[in-house]
């Protein structure tokens, strides 16, 4: 197990550093099927290797300015409740409900993908941090309310996906945060990791306490370990690719293992 750990570890770290939000969403289906662990230990797992991962790549972008401390921590306190509920729901379905609505999340998560491809301009990454206007202030007091039940909105949501699959959900967060919060792609990026730790963190929290998952702490270690290794060149190969190609490839690998999870849940193969 540990020796299949590694190269799947580089791959999946290689499409988070590459893709960014959801490169993460295959540690699941990688845990279930390739290392023979049960949905439940395995959104438990993924949610260690998931967080320890985004701490590592948020150091890069914190050097580099991209993330926004105050406003990525208050998002990820806001998704507290949505991380508990999601665990709480996660203990209560079946395994096979689980991976199938695990399915059904990877391709909403590749439609978006290839929306994104299509539409994003090839600099739409490069822009400034201009900075936003406050949602709140109080000398004079100034509320921007559609905005804050948006935020409030949406980190819940994000929380309450992190909880039950066990995925950091940056692929709606980033977004999120470019629309709900005005942030330029890279901020947009960098302070999504500081909230999918947040997460994380939170709902790992309250699956241990529940009890009923044995975690396999020496196959997380390695998994982590080549999963950081493999986003650090991902960054890289980011840097040289084509991020359009590289978003549609990996969209249309999410359609296919969607469709094997599926397939598999349901029955319909052996």
């Amino acid at each position: 197990m540990m020796v299949i750990a590694v190269p799947l570890g580089i791959a999946i770290g290689l499409s988070l550093g590459a893709l960014g939000g959801g490169g993460s969403i295959l540690t699941v289906p990688a845990l279930v099927y390739v290392l023979g662990q049960d949905p439940r230990t395995a959104t438990t797992s993924s949610l260690v290797i998931v967080g320890l991962t985004s701490l590592i790549a948020l150091v890069l972008h914190a050097r580099a300015r991209r993330v926004r401390f105050g406003q990525g921590l208050l998002f990820g306190v806001l998704g507290t409740a949505g991380s508990l509920a999601g665990s709480a729901l996660s203990a209560s379905v079946r395994p096979t409900t689980l991976l199938t609505a695990f399915a059904v999340l990877m391709l909403v998560v590749a439609t978006l993908m290839f929306r994104r491809a299509r539409s994003v301009p090839r600099d739409s990454g490069q822009g400034l941090d201009l900075g936003v206007e406050p949602m709140l202030t109080l000398r004079p007091f100034t509320c921007a309310c559609p905005r804050v039940a948006k935020v409030v909105v949406t980190a819940t949501a994000v929380g309450l996906l992190t909880g039950f699959f066990g995925v950091g959900g940056g692929f709606a967060l980033v977004p999120a945060l470019v629309l709900a919060l005005g942030f330029p792609m890279p901020v947009a990026v960098g302070t999504s990791l500081l909230v999918i730790a947040v997460n994380s963190a939170t709902a790992l929290a309250a699956r241990i306490g529940s009890g009923g998952a044995h975690l396999d702490w020496a196959l997380i270690g390695v998994f982590t370990a080549a999963a950081i290794a493999g986003s650090l060149v991902g960054g890289r190969v980011a840097g040289r690719a084509d991020p359009r190609h590289l978003t549609l490839a990996f969209a249309t690998l999410l359609v296919l293992v969607a469709l094997y999870i599926g397939a598999r849940s349901l029955g319909l193969t052996g």
